[in-house]
């Protein structure tokens, strides 16, 4: 129990529960909001936070970390990205693919049945990256759909695709912006704004329900790998013997254990990806690479 207390005590904005938490603060997630897009936001709607959308029954469902809608009826999706994810298996990296996935769900399951399509919303979708996914050392990276031909002419579609990039030196951001990349990368507090984050932080970290909240998130996760560690070393363990028929019972039962201690990893990656947690949480529980968790995902 004290374990998973200090687990939470350790956690900074860059973990997304923490962020989570911190965005569910309206005036907080608001101002962010407006600095970021340099315009004013009457309110905003939580809509349900770290949502998962699985628009059929067959479908790859995708968690959200905060979704919001203002009183001009735009869609706001905020997401915090620590890591790089790759797929290992074609070395492709996976973050635009999601942010395309990402876009089509949140339109398929805004639009319901017999509705026009100029009744969808507009959207952002907001990623917060620890790191600089294009190599270019913009503070932000802004996407719109445009013409090859003549980028002047714009498919006004109204979804927009922004990567913040903490650590950023070109482009103009405002200095509460700035003040909260700086505070995300090393918790350096410089402005009244970061003052007004760290002592959110420090609040939401004294509240007995998101304390509760996280050691029920921590022994849910710690359960999940313990059921999954017997039915893999369960498995392993029948298999090595079968094998160990043929090319012997003492090495069959090491490949068995070593089959099962990797099936054990996969099985409890899945469980956990279906309950929708982050790839970077299903990696530090699983001890699997985040790539390898990727890859698990895309299949």
């Amino acid at each position: 129990m004290q374990k998973q207390i200090s687990n939470l005590d350790k956690l900074t904005l860059s973990n997304d529960f923490l962020f989570k938490h911190v965005m569910l603060r309206k005036r907080i997630c608001k101002h962010i909001l407006e600095e970021l897009l340099h315009t004013e936001i009457a309110d905003i709607t939580y809509l349900e936070a770290e949502q998962t959308i699985d628009v059929y029954p067959d479908s790859h469902g995708i968690r959200l970390d905060v979704r919001i809608a203002d009183t001009a009826n735009t869609h706001y999706n905020l997401e915090m990205q620590v890591k790089n994810p790759v797929n290992r298996a074609t070395g492709k990296f996976l973050l635009p693919k999601r942010t395309r996935y990402y876009q089509a769900m949140l339109d398929t399951d805004m639009l319901q049945k017999g509705q026009d399509y100029d009744e969808l919303s507009p959207t952002y979708i907001i990623f917060f990256c620890l790191f600089d996914f294009f190599q270019d050392s913009q503070r932000i990276y802004t996407f719109k759909k445009r013409c090859l031909e003549n980028v002047n002419i714009e498919l006004a579609d109204e979804a927009v695709i922004m990567f913040l990039n903490t650590l950023g030196t070109k482009g103009d951001v405002s200095p509460d912006i700035q003040s909260l990349f700086d505070y995300i990368n090393s918790n350096t507090i410089n402005s009244n704004f970061t003052r007004e984050v760290a002592d959110t932080i420090v609040e939401i970290k004294n509240d007995k329900k998101v304390r509760d909240a996280y050691m029920t998130y921590e022994m849910r996760m710690k359960d999940l790998r313990d059921e999954a560690h017997a039915e893999g070393l369960a498995e392993g363990k029948a298999q090595g013997l079968a094998e160990g028929k043929a090319e012997g019972l003492a090495e069959g039962k090491a490949e068995g254990l070593a089959e099962g201690k990797a099936k054990e990893k996969t099985a409890t990656a899945k469980r956990l990806l279906s309950m929708g947690l982050s790839v970077e949480d299903i990696a530090k529980a699983t001890s699997l690479s985040v790539e390898q968790v990727e890859a698990i995902k895309a299949e």
